[in-house]
């Protein structure tokens, strides 16, 4: 697990889903939410970015973090 920093889209609520992904320097713009789900207190996201990644994002909903779960290259 590694934390990351997440921006969001905020509708109608907040942290709605995310759109941009920071991991160290690099800023990834998350092209599609591919799937999400709910634990208890927290909310899980798998996304696609633009170059075809793939991450599993999970939000913390009591502390506001995020954290990485998973990773899969696009690259074949």
């Amino acid at each position: 697990m590694k934390h990351v920093e997440v921006e969001c889209y905020a509708g109608y609520r907040a942290d709605e889903r995310p759109v941009r992904v920071r991991l160290g320097e690099e800023t990834l713009v998350v092209a599609e939410v591919e799937d999400r789900w709910y634990s208890p207190g927290e909310t899980f996201f798998r996304v696609r970015v633009a170059n075809g990644d793939r991450y599993v994002l999970r939000h913390l909903e009591a502390q506001d973090t995020w954290s990485l779960e998973a990773f899969r290259s696009g690259a074949n």
